[in-house]
Order: C-alpha cells, then structure tokens, then sequence
C-alpha cells in the first residue's frame, strides 16, 4: 500500500510538472518551462541556449511520454505519472536523469550569466522559483546543491539531486 507521505510527495512533483495546472501533465508544460526561463533571464528563444532548451524541453517530454503516457493521448495524467513514470523510474533513477540531462543542461545554461559552466545559488534559486517551486524552498534547494560551499551550482551536481527528487521511494 502507498503511504500518504509518499502520495503527499508524488503529488507534488506533479505539480511541478503540470506548468499550467490542468491536471495533466503534456508537451505543453515542458515547452512553457522553457519560455519562462528565457523569458526571465533575457536569453532570446532562437539564440543557441534558447534553442538547446525548447530542445531539451522536447527530449524530456518524448522521454516522460515514453514512459507514463499509457493510453497514448499525449497527456500524463496523475494516476499515469504514479504508476509509470514514478514507479518505471524509482527503480532506475540513472534513467530518469539521462531523460532529464538535455533540458537541465540547457537550463542551466540559460542561467549562467557569465558562461563558466556553473549558477550562482541567486540564479539557481531564481530558475527554480520559475519552474514553480516556491521561493523559500527554491533558496534552500540551491544552497543544498551546493554540496562544495563554492556558491555554485553546476551539472554534476543538479542531474543526481533532481533525480532523486522525481524518483523518492516509498
């Protein structure tokens, strides 16, 4: 039997997901993720970072779809994301982050202001603060990513958090 704590955190990492909250997750929420993001760090959509993103954006939906879309509708609803995505992907969360590597990668990018590789933890809590997390956790969850206290946060360290994040076992 699932658990309520676990439900409570499957439920929210739907709505991480469900951009828009319309009960379902689809190419659409991915595709305005990545909108928001240029849009809040000035990067123009058809500029190299801006297209490597709406390209990462559609990788990781196809790679999502692949995975939780059952009923092949192109939309994951919450009962498809428990039962597939979650559950496919908790047993493999190296498979999750290789889904979700092209769309970090490039969000990153988009963030790093001076092209060094890596985010200031301002930055990193301002990408997640667009991608709908909350800004008191979005503060926490970049100064966690931080696993040196360089006050940067770069691919090796956002690919294995956000998997284990998306993948938390019952």
């Amino acid at each position: 039997m699932v658990s309520t704590e676990y439900e409570r955190r499957i439920a929210a990492r739907f709505a991480g997901f469900d951009q828009d909250g319309n009960g379902y997750i689809d190419r659409e929420d991915f595709s305005a993720a990545a909108k928001a993001l240029l849009a809040e760090f000035g990067v123009p959509a058809r500029s190299d970072k801006g297209q490597a993103l709406y390209s990462g954006a559609e990788a990781f939906w196809q790679g999502m779809a692949g995975i939780a879309d059952r009923d092949g509708d192109q939309r994951i609803t919450r009962e498809e994301f428990v039962t597939g995505a979650v559950k496919r992907l908790r047993d493999n969360p190296d498979r999750f982050a290789e889904i979700a590597r092209p769309f970090l990668h490039a969000a990153l990018a988009v963030a790093d202001t001076d092209d060094d590789g890596r985010v200031d933890l301002a930055d990193t809590a301002r990408l997640l603060r667009v991608l709908h997390v909350p800004a008191g956790i979005a503060e926490a969850t970049a100064a966690a990513l931080d696993t040196d206290g360089d006050g940067r946060v770069g691919e090796p360290d956002i690919v294995p958090a956000f998997a284990r994040y998306f993948t938390v076992p019952e």
